[in-house]
């Protein structure tokens, strides 16, 4: 196996191992360790790998989280499918910065997605990381936030999302939580931020007008630049990346032209 740094910011790619074959030891620590210093990760020269195989992979890194309302895979209620086609009203991606599911009361670990149908241009996926996002900040902001706490929600954003009538049950509960603002991820115990605009709708001990204020300052600074890399898929490369440092973002830049994939995701721990 090699790694490559893909910038230095965040990411790097890794060749050499087949993912849809079993892994041993000393690779799966290999690729752990790399997770964790990267963040994320792009498995280059991979073939389709079967829905059975890549729940298999996912495994290897933890139990496997059930999205709370995507609609499942027959048969595979561990994959979502992620599919957008001309007929698509919104993309099965998510079109702005986010960690995956931070509305559960333990949120993933990582996520891993892999893309069998490609447009022919655009369709790449944006990551942020969080660790420069806390690091750039003021030692006085560090220490204000520090000490908040912000609500997690997903009604607003999965209610009427998925084109599944069985995910539009006027009786369904969606999953939100509480999360410090600033997490320590409990393997590298480096500090990260960790609000994003799809999920983080108030800053538990402010007032509104303040909880506003902060969070839309936070939604800007995350969403900086300098913290960020835009990766351009080739079929079957297959990605993960760790939802506790980074948010990311799928670009819906491509309609009417399809794109086509399967994620598992990893569960997570109670943020710290």
């Amino acid at each position: 196996m090699i790694v490559k740094p893909y910038s230095p910011n965040l990411g790097a790619v890794v060749t050499g191992i087949d993912l849809s074959k079993p892994i041993s030891d000393i690779e799966l620590n290999f690729i752990k360790n790399a997770f964790h210093k990267f963040q994320v990760l792009f498995f280059k020269e991979q073939s389709e790998i079967s829905p059975e195989s890549q729940i298999i992979l996912g495994k290897y890194f933890g139990e496997l989280h059930i999205h709370p309302a995507a609609p499942k895979m027959k048969n595979y209620p561990e994959i979502f499918e992620i599919h957008t086609h001309k007929d698509s009203k919104i993309s099965n991606g998510a079109e702005d910065f986010h960690s995956d599911v931070s509305c559960d009361a333990e949120p993933p670990l990582g996520t891993m997605l892999q893309l069998h149908i490609l447009p022919e241009y655009g369709g790449d996926t944006m990551f942020a990381n969080m660790y420069m996002a806390y690091d750039t900040l003021s030692d006085k902001m560090k220490i204000f936030l520090g000490d908040l706490n912000a609500i997690h929600e997903s009604e607003h954003f999965y209610k009427d999302r998925y084109e599944n009538n069985d995910v539009r049950d006027k009786n369904k509960k969606y999953p939100s939580a509480i999360h410090p603002i600033v997490r320590t991820h409990p393997i590298t115990k480096k500090k990260a931020l960790y609000v994003n605009k799809f999920f983080t709708t108030r800053v538990e001990e402010l007032n509104i007008e303040e909880s506003k204020m902060i969070l839309n300052y936070l939604f800007q600074h995350c969403e900086k630049t300098d913290f960020q890399i835009r990766y351009r898929w080739n079929k079957n490369d297959m990605a993960f990346w760790d939802n506790r440092c980074t948010l990311h973002k799928a670009i819906w830049d491509y309609h009417p032209m399809e794109r086509k994939g399967r994620r598992v995701t990893i569960k997570g721990t109670i943020p710290l």
